[in-house]
């Protein structure tokens, strides 16, 4: 019988399953030890990846993320330390809420049915969780918490209810915050098209933050993947330049903000955006009926249509003039689409001749155009946008002429300042966070609403205020909260004077909920507070955090915000939340993205069935690097399998004992453990687990070759090979691991096992492999010194019997040597 057919005989790898998921339950082996961390004992790292919606089974992107991280905390345990390795339920919010209404469910039903589907496909998928902390945001004891961080925050001012234009879905019929608008203008839940819409929301203060978040981006440069940091560093936005002050004839002094403060002169007019309130504060009358009529048209329009270069320029002249504070001439004042209210004052200077948007509108509406930076002698386009000295930019008291960008910057803004124009200022495009959502899964928002008293919080000892349960409501959003119909939830008394009053029938974002959740890790069974401050330094921040592209700004933005909100507060004393983060890529198939209507969809449940979970979660790992997609029509499970089919054998031939001193067993193959085990190591802290994969089946290959040519089954190292074998591999295939370390003579669980040690003097090569070709065709391979030099590699090369033959009495024209691995001879 082959050793495939053997194999595949004897491994039944749904057998192994059934056998190994009761013994892990009762083992625990994974759960953390608080005392060992706070004793000093042991040092921690805290491993964590996003914790999932529970809106149906676990997918092939769970299965990705799942399989990855699971290589980095088994690995921290090997070498030694405590690791803190939880998981949850990102289980309120839009993603459940939209799927109860779709399968005609109440949520509640809906998503703990879903959360105990995944909780037994991820203990059925071997993850090394720590389940003794599991929690879920929709839980009363959990969004308590989340209630008492919202007053908290506002208490310190970082919490703000306002009237404003939001992103509106008409779909979801509730409010976004600008992060959850995708680039093309739609809603990231639904794919509706946003628009805009006047409403009072509650925010949080993210802006206090922003020169912070911004900075700290430095540090983090060396630990996060790199587009991630990008993405953070753009969303904030961080620009220099100065605000200038415009006196608007009818209205008085409005100021703007300009990263080219060196343009001034060429502020040929002022642009307000539509629907900012500065616009309605200056249109004159005879204007209004032709502002009103536009303004209806913008407020259809997303933010990112309205930034697009490509859309025409459309506007409305408001019937004033400003003057600009340079010139003194008399410039007019247009209400425009491509200016948005949150940006700065909702106003811009517009220079047409250095700013193409401006150009454009110029060009529109026949209004002037000055260059006011000479552009370089090949540029034959519009606005010219590039450095080059000022030109056009004087008057009685100031020369900018001749001067470069920086230096008229400086000189304009110290001007600017002498006369009480202006100042030079920093500006963000970070603008604060929208939390409010019209919708009934989620957390109320603690506030009661008194006619007398205002908003008034909820005091804490009436924590949590739990959601009403609507059994049979109609939850369909229809542009107010399903709250206000809960009429008994809603009417109260007011808390500070007794009178009538009602609750804030909104709820938080879900993005509130899994901003602060790794922080309840800690201490998630705690009833008296948040969280155990104790336990945030003995076990914080988050040594390793591995999630998806998708929330690159926004989850970990707010993150970020909480963190130091929390460290302000005197809760926590680090700045960071993350101290490294890996984002994966996506699991897609035949090029495209899986989707039912395409008909590419890939079942994770069948590809368990068939190949097996060790299969599944081998495949994925040893695919690529993690940050690469993966296409899954590309992918051999089967063959996968076959590779732990050899190795579970390999475990199977061993017949010296368990503890038998692999010091005189076979010195070649001892070698070739010792490196894979060196390079393993290296290869994991890398984050380059597709390699270590690689570096495993290397060992396999070695040792049966070793068994084969004559180093038989019971020499120490193919002992020490197979008990090599089974460790490493349990960080990617644990039920095949698992197995092997029991046929290896050892007590499960090998996870409890420790990684093996290196023996410098083994990784000492005594020779390498030298590759001689002819004509660039390989004739020979020599086993040569690794300190060899060019001169004798050559001469050994020439030498040898084969390449003798392969030159075959031609002359030699030339020999290029690498020593001491190559050699190429031209004849």
């Amino acid at each position: 019988m082959s050793e495939q057919a053997e194999a595949a005989s004897s491994y039944d790898v749904h057998a192994v399953e059934a056998k190994w998921l009761p013994v892990w339950e009762q083992i625990d082996a994974f759960r953390a030890d608080d005392a060992a961390v706070v004793s000093g004992k042991r040092e921690k790292r805290y491993a964590l990846t996003m914790f999932p919606y529970p809106s149906g089974d676990l997918h092939m992107g769970h299965a990705e993320v799942f399989a990855l991280h699971d290589v980095i905390s088994r690995y921290w345990r090997f070498r030694g330390y405590e690791v803190m390795n939880p998981m949850g339920w990102d289980s309120f919010g839009l993603p459940a809420e939209n799927a109860a209404i779709r399968n005609d469910t109440h949520p509640a039903t809906y998503t703990y049915a879903n959360i105990e589907t995944q909780l037994e496909s991820m203990k059925r998928y071997g993850l090394a969780f720590d389940w003794s902390r599991r929690l879920h945001t929709s839980d009363p004891e959990y969004y308590h918490w989340t209630q008492w961080l919202f007053l908290k925050l506002r208490e310190q001012g970082l919490a703000y209810r306002k009237n404003s234009p939001v992103n509106w879905c008409p779909q979801d019929q509730t409010v976004l915050a600008n992060e959850q608008v995708l680039a093309d203008g739609t809603c990231e839940r639904c794919g509706a098209e946003v628009t805009k819409k006047e409403l009072t929301q509650w925010y949080f203060k993210t802006t206090h933050y922003a020169q912070e978040l911004y900075d700290c981006l430095d540090e983090l440069q060396e630990t996060w993947i790199g587009k991630v940091v990008n993405a953070q560093r753009n969303w904030i936005g961080r620009s220099e330049g100065a605000h200038v002050v415009f006196e608007v004839e009818g209205h008085g002094p409005v100021s703007v903000f300009t990263t080219r403060p060196d343009t001034l002169f060429g502020a040929t007019f002022f642009v307000v955006a539509a629907d900012a309130k500065l616009a309605a504060e200056i249109c004159a009358p005879e204007q209004r009926e032709a502002f009103d009529a536009y303004l209806e048209d913008v407020r259809k329009a997303s933010d990112i249509d309205r930034l697009s270069t490509e859309r025409p320029k459309t506007g409305v002249f408001l019937g004033r003039y400003a003057v600009n504070p340079v010139t003194g001439e008399r410039i007019p004042v247009w209400a425009a689409d491509y200016v948005l209210a949150d940006y700065g004052t909702g106003a811009i200077m517009a220079v047409p001749g250095q700013d193409q948007r401006d150009w454009d509108f110029a060009k529109a509406f026949d209004l002037p155009i000055v260059r006011t930076v000479q552009p370089s002698e090949d540029f034959d386009g519009e606005a010219y946008t590039g450095a080059g000295p000022a030109i056009n930019s004087a008057n009685d008291e100031i020369s900018l002429n001749g001067m470069h960008v920086e230096e008229a910057k400086s000189t304009v803004i110290a001007w600017l300042e002498s006369k009480g124009l202006g100042n030079g200022t920093v500006n963000f495009r970070l603008r604060d966070w929208l939390l409010s959502r019209q919708r009934y899964w989620g957390a109320p928002i603690p506030i009661i609403h008194c006619p007398d008293c205002g908003e008034v919080p909820v005091p804490e000892d009436q924590l949590p205020v739990e959601l009403p349960e609507l059994r049979g409501a109609d939850l369909k959003p229809k542009g107010t909260s399903p709250l206000g119909a809960a009429t008994d939830w809603v009417t109260v008394d007011c808390p500070s004077c007794g009178g009538p009053a009602q609750r804030d029938t909104d709820t938080m974002d879900t993005f509130v909920d899994s901003s602060w959740y790794f922080f309840r890790f800690l201490s998630p069974h705690d009833s008296a507070r948040a969280f155990d401050p104790a336990m945030a330094e003995a076990w914080g921040p988050v040594d390793f955090y591995l999630g998806g592209d998708e929330h690159a700004v926004l989850h970990l933005l707010y993150s970020r915000f909480f963190t130091k909100a929390l460290r302000d507060m005197g809760l926590i004393s680090w700045d960071e939340p993350f101290s490294a983060y890996l984002s994966q890529g996506k699991v897609i198939n035949n090029g495209r993205k899986m989707s039912k209507s395409l008909g590419n969809g890939v079942n994770l449940g069948d590809q368990l069935k068939e190949f097996g979970v060790d299969s599944v979660r081998l495949t994925l790992v040893f695919a690529s690097p993690p940050e690469d997609n993966i296409d899954w029509a590309d992918m051999s499970p089967a063959g996968s399998l076959r590779f732990l089919q050899r190795a579970w054998r390999l475990s199977g031939d061993v017949t010296s004992a368990a503890g038998v001193d692999p010091g005189a067993g076979d010195v070649a193959l001892r070698k070739v453990t010792h490196r894979v085990v060196a390079d393993a190591e290296q290869l994991v802290e890398s984050y380059r687990f597709n390699v270590m994969v690689a570096k495993v089946m290397e060992l396999v290959n070695a040792t049966r070759k070793a068994i084969d040519s004559g180093c038989g089954p019971e020499d120490p190292a193919v002992r020490e090979a197979a008990e090599t074998v089974a460790i490493l591999l349990s960080m990617v295939a644990p039920y095949t691991a698992e197995e092997m370390w029991e046929r290896l003579g050892h007590q499960p669980s090998v996870a409890q096992a420790s990684w093996p040690t290196v023996d410098p003097a083994l990784l000492v090569q005594d020779t390498v492999t030298a590759v001689v070709q002819v004509q660039g065709k390989v004739k020979a391979r020599l086993e040569v010194a690794p300190d060899i030099t060019d001169d004798d590699l050559e001469a050994a090369a020439l030498a040898d019997a084969d390449v003798v033959r392969a030159i075959d009495g031609r002359e030699v024209r030339r020999v290029v040597v690498r020593a001491p691995k190559l050699v190429n001879v031209v004849v």
